[in-house]
């Protein structure tokens, strides 16, 4: 049975817009300490505890953002892939149960959640009336998986930096990549929301169909 996807769309929207939010603070936070590690010898031992204190807060928001979105995004994403197989079950090639599974298998979920979300994108293109042949190109999946993928591997790349940097200057370099991060998972997470929202309307079908 198709169940209408909006109202989980919705709040998927609303947390990508407060990710976002919040990697913008976490930018400033990120800005502010590359700053006060620039000019040490006239930054007070206060000034630069502040400045960790508030780099380590939205570190912790971002946290907190992040997992609140991906159980609430993964919802989403099992919604529409149900609602996938009453427009074209035969293009479902992979089990509803990938819609959460996907997200946790090592290595497998670089790519898993991509292919699947590409399955729900084709099979929700032929929700028309009129029952035609549609394809629908896969440049909105594709530019919001691939900065995503992108986001994560910057992380990574910062929080080892940061983990291991043993001077201002690593600190800074470590923070200026992190920094990056942030700006890429800003990108993602507005073309996550263009992602969400155009699937959510391929599969808005007429009343009792």
């Amino acid at each position: 049975m198709v169940r209408s996807p909006n109202g989980l769309a919705n709040a998927v929207t609303v947390l990508l817009a407060l990710v976002i939010a919040v990697d913008v603070f976490a930018v400033y936070a990120g800005l502010n300490i590359h700053a006060l590690l620039g000019k040490l010898l006239s930054t007070t031992r206060r000034e630069l505890a502040q400045g960790d204190d508030l780099y380590g807060l939205s570190g912790t928001l971002q946290l907190v953002c992040t997992l609140a979105t991906a159980a609430v995004f993964i919802v989403w994403f099992h919604r529409v892939r149900v609602n996938a197989e009453g427009f074209a079950r035969d293009m479902c090639t992979m089990n509803r149960a990938w819609a959460v599974g996907a997200w946790f298998v090592p290595i497998g979920n670089l790519w898993l959640p991509y292919r699947f979300a590409k399955e729900v994108w084709d099979a929700s293109a032929q929700s028309t009336a009129d029952g035609a042949w549609r394809e629908v190109s896969h440049r909105r999946v594709t530019a919001w998986w691939t900065t995503w993928i992108a986001a994560l591997a910057v992380d990574r790349v910062g929080a080892s930096l940061y983990k291991n940097a043993e001077t201002p200057q690593a600190l800074q370099q470590a923070t200026s990549v992190v920094m990056l991060s942030d700006l890429l998972d800003i990108a993602a997470a507005a073309l996550g929301i263009l992602f969400v929202r155009k699937l959510s309307r391929m599969q808005q079908v007429n009343p009792g169909s």
